[in-house]
């Protein structure tokens, strides 16, 4: 490999986009830069109250700009050793857009439409979509296409949310020619692909949330979606049969971006992915391990060699040949909240900081500027101080995990989180450490749903913001997991792996394989589970499955009332 080996990593995070300048030969970081989406800080075209989220594709061209041109400026004099970029998205992160691609809210008419931009992961407007969806694939007379993505779809995904958006908006239904996931739009932009046809659609994203599979043909018959509103069909065809894996070429920098970036046209931009699939190949994943990446959701991620039939699990974000690393099937699941499950908890506190401090220090007269900024800062922190001082058996609080609906397993997006067991001792040290629990619990609900059907995780992989912050999470999730958690060196777990796959896409590895062996980063911590600890939470984790159980039944019968 020859100096010329430098490659860009670009990861699309809920609230910002990071890129890294990586060199290829060992995996060192060069450069990094982090930009945040404007209008998204702002709470633009948002409404938390009816679970809406949206981001204005503008915050994710600007901000990519940015990102990219730091990075750079970070790495010295480079630009002309870079060749190749690859590109992960959260997800599924669809928008509806024109005949050349564009998303309809860079067209004239739409530029302030919610409905015609993209509809961030965890949107939840389309709940009564996804049923829909469900009810469908379980009666229409044909194969049911659920079956590869866990056996229930989701309003989180693809066509649960284009279905919702064509059916709220007619003038966006009708002027949208295709539907493009984040992840397929961005390096269209940057290789300045403006045909449909042209635009190589990533396998992760079509398998996991759109259900496309080989054995279908690609995906869902025409006679399905019909069904669902007779829209979706020439969506549909926009999509072509054929998907892409993420070691492949998409095609190379167009003179607009080039000019833009100081980067050649000969750089190579890849097939995009999800940032949990990237992430997994970025920290390290093998077969028999879960990979955990741990933020303000989690996603998980195993991968099983294809060797003789494959395994089906129900109840899990979908299984994809080739969808992490090709030649294995990939396999997704994942907690709906768990670093908000105590931004939640930490707001709920705070909440005489931002309403009553203000007023009151202006009544008095009192100097209190950054006090309340500065004791937000230290609640979490304090809060696990606490906890840790509380052993596990002198609580009987509990809770349930579900603030935000319940991802795996078994995709239910109307399911409420729980506290129980609370008494007059409860402070708030015992409740956070049962909001920890919680999450810890629910990690394990998805290890035992793997191993139940047939999957065998031995040890678990932990990156993303929450593994590299929190010792007291990180270990209360080995006891409860009863596994070795590993948690990788450094914080850039997820653009690593974007920049092993434009490595691999670049050709300066053969495989992906071989990219990671070579630059993928040490461990930098172990957490082993404490045996006494892991009996006692066998025990309190039953309580948090009758907890479950009994909020399960509260929402079947509200929704039937």
């Amino acid at each position: 490999m020859n100096e010329d080996r430098l490659v860009l990593g670009i990861d699309f995070g809920t609230d910002s986009v990071r890129t890294v300048v990586v060199d290829a030969a060992d995996g060192g970081i060069l450069g990094t830069a982090v930009a945040y989406y404007p209008r998204w800080a702002k709470g633009q075209y948002c409404d938390p109250q009816a679970n809406q989220f949206r981001q204005h594709p503008l915050d994710h061209l600007e901000s990519m700009e940015a990102s990219i041109l730091g990075a750079l400026r970070e790495a010295g004099d480079c630009a002309a050793r870079v060749r190749g970029i690859a590109v992960d998205t959260t997800g599924s992160t669809p928008c509806l857009a024109d005949s050349q691609g564009t998303p309809l809210a860079l067209t004239p008419g739409f530029e302030q439409n919610p409905n015609a931009m993209f509809i961030l992961w965890k949107d939840h407007t389309s709940v009564a979509e996804a049923e829909r969806i469900n009810q469908v694939a379980r009666t229409w007379g044909g194969p049911d296409f659920t079956r590869y993505v866990g056996g229930i779809y989701s309003s989180e995904w693809f066509w649960a949310k284009a279905l919702h958006v064509i059916q709220a908006d007619p003038a966006v239904a009708g002027a949208a020619r295709t539907i493009l996931e984040h992840a397929d739009w961005v390096p269209a932009v940057l290789t300045g692909t403006t045909s449909l046809a042209g635009i190589k659609r990533n396998r992760c994203a079509a398998g996991h949330k759109a259900m496309w599979n080989a054995g279908f043909g690609g995906y869902p018959a025409d006679g399905f979606l019909d069904r669902l509103d007779p829209r979706l069909v020439p969506l549909k065809a926009s999509l072509g049969t054929e998907t892409w894996t993420s070691d492949a070429p998409f095609g190379t920098l167009s003179a607009e971006w080039a000019g833009r970036l100081g980067l050649s046209t000969e750089v190579v931009v890849g097939v995009g992915a999800f940032d949990a699939h990237m992430g997994a190949v970025g920290g390290g994943i093998a077969p028999r391990q879960i990979l955990k990446i741990m933020g303000t959701s989690t996603c998980d991620i195993v991968v099983v060699p294809r060797e003789g039939v494959e395994t089906v699990v129900k109840g899990i974000c979908g299984q994809v040949d080739g969808s992490v690393i090709p030649g294995m099937t990939g396999y997704e699941a994942g907690q709906s909240a768990f670093g908000d499950v105590y931004a939640w908890f930490r707001k709920l506190l705070a909440w005489p900081l931002e309403t009553i401090l203000p007023a009151l220090a202006a009544e008095r007269g009192l100097a209190v500027d950054g006090l309340a900024e500065a004791v937000l800062d230290r609640i979490i922190p304090e809060l696990e101080k606490g906890a840790l001082q509380v052993p596990p058996e002198e609580t009987s609080v509990i809770a349930l995990d579900w603030i935000n609906g319940r991802r795996t397993p078994d995709a239910d997006q109307r399911l409420q989180g729980a506290i129980a067991g609370l008494s007059l001792g409860s402070d708030a040290p015992r409740i956070f450490r049962a909001l920890v629990e919680a999450t810890a619990f629910g990690s394990r609900a998805i290890v035992e749903r793997f191993r139940s059907e047939g999957i065998q995780i031995d040890s678990a992989i932990a990156i993303g913001g929450v593994a590299r912050k929190s010792r007291f999470v990180m270990q209360t999730i080995a006891d409860v997991m009863n596994l070795v958690v590993t948690v990788p060196a450094g914080d850039q777990a997820v653009a690593m792996g974007a920049a092993m796959f434009a490595a691999t896409a670049a050709g300066l590895y053969p495989d992906i394989a071989a990219a990671q062996k070579a630059m993928a980063a040490d461990t930098e911590m172990t957490y082993l589970p404490d045996p006494v600890r892991a009996r006692r939470y066998d025990e309190v984790y039953a309580d948090y499955q009758r907890l479950g159980g009994f909020m399960q039944e509260l929402a079947a019968r509200s929704q039937a009332r």
